[in-house]
C-alpha cells in the first residue's frame, strides 16, 4: 500500500482532534478532514471517476484543494493542479492534452471554463466550489459531499510506479509539458524532507506560495501533513499576512520564492511581529546574496535559510544548504537529500572533475517517470537512469552544489518559470511579426521579466501596446513581455541559431 491518502486513516486513530488545516477563521481537525475526504471520494466515485482518471484543480489556496488531493488519490485517480495565472488558451491546451475527465474550480473561473468547454472533448464533469446553486453541466462541491454523509471509502491499492499527479511545467518548449509524478516519487520526497528537516507532528507549515506549484505543495507541506503536522493556508501571497500568520499560528517553517522573500523583508514595522517560532525558511530559484541572507536571519532569528535546488520533475527539494554552512558555503544550494545523487557531466556525457562546470544530472527515487504523452521529451531528459536537468553547475570538494546558469532560455519571474519559446510562439502568430526572440530583463521586484525583440514583415508594423494586447489574450499576464524592441534582424550563429546572449547584453537605453 503506497497510497498517499491512506496516511489520513492512520492519523485519525492517533490524533483525531488535532487541527491540521487552517485558513483564516476556518479550521479542520484530522477527524473533520478525514470525514470530508471520504465523502468527496464517494461523490467522485458516484460520478464515475476512478483509477487513472485525470481531475483538474483550478483553485486558489484553500482547504478544499487538500481535500481533493486526498480524495482523488483515495480512489486511484490523478490530480492535475492548474496555474490560476495562465490564460484561457493555456488552460484549454493543458486540460485537453492531459485528457482531463473532471474540472474542479471556483466562481471566478467558471466563465472562462464555459468559454473553453467546447474544446475539451474528454471533460465529463464540472464541479464548482462556493456555489449557492448550480445548473447543468455544473455540480456543487458541497452538494456532492452532502449526498455522501458518513461514507467510508477504502484507499485504492497502488504501487510506487502508479501516477499520483500530473503537473505541467514551462520546460523549454513552445508548450507546457506534463510531468508524471508517481506515488514512489512522493513517498521518497516526503521521507527525504522528514529526515533532512526532522519534521514531526509538532510542525506547522505556512503555505503562502500557490499549491499548484511544488514549492507550495511539497516544500514541505505534504511532508508535514504526512507526519501529522498542520498547514496554514494563505489564499494568495500577502507579505504582511505572512508575518501575521507566523505570529498567530506559531509557524515553524515556510517556503518563500526570491520575490516573496524580498516582499516580506520590506514590510513596514516587520520587527513588530513575533517570528521566533520559525526554525527554517526554504528558498530557491536564484542565488541569495549575503546582505539578503543576513536580513533573513535577522527577520527570523531562530531559523536558518535553507537555500535549495529542485525541480517539478523531482517533486522539489533535491539539495538544501544546512545551517552550519549557510555563510561558509555562501552561494551554494547545499548537498543532496537522502537517496538522491547529483552528478555534473560534460558535453559528451562524461562526469566532470570537481569544480568544473557541466550539466546537473540527478538520480534517485524522487525523479519523475517521464513526460505525459511525450516520448521524445522523456527520452531526451532521462538517459541511463539519470535526469538531465539542462541546468549548469559545479560541485566543490565537499560535495556542495552551485548553480551557475539556469535552463537554457528560461526566465524566472517572481518564482514562476517562463519558457521563452512559449512567448515566441505567440508573437509569431501576429500577422506583422516575421521573427521574434524573448530574453530576460532584470527587474527590481520580480527578478526578471520577459523582453521581446521583434522583426516585422516588410511593409508592416505594430506598436508595443498592440503586441502586448495580442499576447495578453493568449498568455498569462506574467509571461507578457514588459518591453518590445524592434530590430532589423536577429543576431544569429553561422548555423542560424539566435544569439540570445547577445540580445541579453543590449542595454535598454540603446533600443527605441
Amino acid at each position: 500500500m503506497h497510497n498517499f491518502a491512506s496516511i489520513l486513516d492512520y492519523h485519525v486513530t492517533q490524533r483525531p482532534d488535532a487541527v491540521t488545516v487552517v485558513q483564516d477563521e476556518r479550521q479542520l481537525t484530522v477527524r473533520e478532514l478525514h470525514e470530508r475526504v471520504n465523502q468527496l471520494a464517494a461523490g467522485l466515485s458516484e460520478l464515475g471517476v476512478g483509477r487513472g482518471d485525470i481531475v483538474g484543480l483550478l483553485l486558489y489556496n484553500r482547504p478544499e484543494f487538500l481535500e481533493l488531493v486526498y480524495a482523488v488519490n483515495r480512489i486511484g485517480a490523478v490530480f492535475l493542479p492548474l496555474n490560476y495565472r495562465l490564460s484561457e488558451d493555456e488552460w484549454q491546451y493543458i486540460l485537453d492534452h492531459a485528457r482531463a475527465k473532471v474540472i474542479v474550480t471556483e466562481p471566478e473561473f467558471v466563465p472562462a471554463m464555459a468559454r473553453i468547454d467546447p474544446g475539451l472533448g474528454h471533460l465529463e464533469h464540472r464541479i464548482q466550489l462556493d456555489a449557492g446553486s448550480t445548473a447543468p453541466p455544473w455540480t456543487g462541491y458541497e452538494e456532492l459531499l452532502a449526498r455522501h454523509k458518513g461514507a467510508r471509502v477504502e484507499p485504492v491499492d497502488v504501487v510506487p510506479g502508479d501516477l499520483q499527479r500530473l503537473m505541467y511545467t514551462s520546460g523549454t518548449t513552445s508548450r507546457p509539458k506534463g510531468v508524471c509524478i508517481t506515488y514512489g516519487n512522493v513517498q521518497a520526497k516526503n521521507l527525504a524532507h522528514i529526515v533532512h528537516f526532522g519534521l514531526t507532528a509538532a510542525d506547522t507549515t505556512l503555505v503562502c506560495g500557490p499549491l499548484y506549484h511544488v514549492g507550495g505543495l511539497d516544500m514541505p507541506a505534504l511532508g508535514v501533513l504526512y507526519t501529522g503536522g498542520a498547514v496554514v493556508l494563505q489564499r494568495r501571497f500577502d507579505p504582511e499576512g505572512v508575518l501575521r500568520a507566523i505570529q498567530d499560528h506559531k509557524v515553524t517553517n515556510v517556503w518563500l520564492a526570491p520575490a516573496m522573500v524580498n516582499a516580506v523583508l520590506e514590510v513596514p514595522d516587520r520587527e513588530a511581529y513575533d517570528t521566533a517560532s520559525v526554525r527554517f525558511v526554504l528558498g530557491g530559484g536564484e542565488k541569495t546574496p549575503e546582505p539578503v541572507l543576513r536580513r533573513i536571519m535577522t527577520a527570523f532569528p531562530n531559523a536558518w535559510f535553507a537555500d535549495a535546488y529542485g525541480l517539478t520533475e523531482t517533486v522539489s527539494g533535491d539539495t538544501f544548504l544546512d545551517r552550519e554552512h549557510s555563510l561558509t558555503k555562501l552561494g551554494s544550494v547545499g548537498r543532496p537529500v537522502p537517496h538522491t545523487r547529483v552528478r555534473i557531466v560534460g558535453d559528451s556525457g562524461e562526469e566532470a572533475p570537481t569544480g568544473e562546470l557541466g550539466e546537473i544530472t540527478l538520480r534517485g527515487p524522487k525523479v519523475f517517470a517521464g513526460y505525459w504523452r511525450d516520448e521524445r521529451a522523456t527520452a531526451a531528459a532521462l538517459k541511463d537512469g539519470w535526469f538531465h536537468t539542462g541546468d549548469i553547475g559545479h560541485v566543490d570538494e565537499d560535495g556542495f552544489l552551485y548553480i551557475d546558469d539556469r535552463k537554457k532560455d528560461m526566465i524566472v519571474s517572481g518564482g514562476e518559470n517562463i519558457a521563452t519559446p512559449e512567448v515566441e510562439r505567440v508573437l509569431y502568430e501576429h500577422p506583422a511579426v516575421l521573427e521574434a526572440a524573448v530574453v530576460g530583463l532584470t527587474h527590481p521586484r520580480w527578478g526578471e521579466v520577459p523582453r521581446a525583440f521583434v522583426v516585422f514583415r516588410p511593409g508592416t508594423t505594430a506598436g508595443s501596446e498592440e503586441l502586448g494586447e495580442f499576447c495578453r489574450a493568449r498568455l498569462a499576464k506574467f509571461k507578457v513581455p514588459a518591453r518590445f524592441d524592434v530590430v532589423d534582424m536577429l543576431p544569429r550563429t553561422p548555423s542560424g541559431k539566435v544569439l540570445k546572449r547577445t540580445l541579453r547584453d543590449i542595454p535598454v537605453e540603446e533600443q527605441a
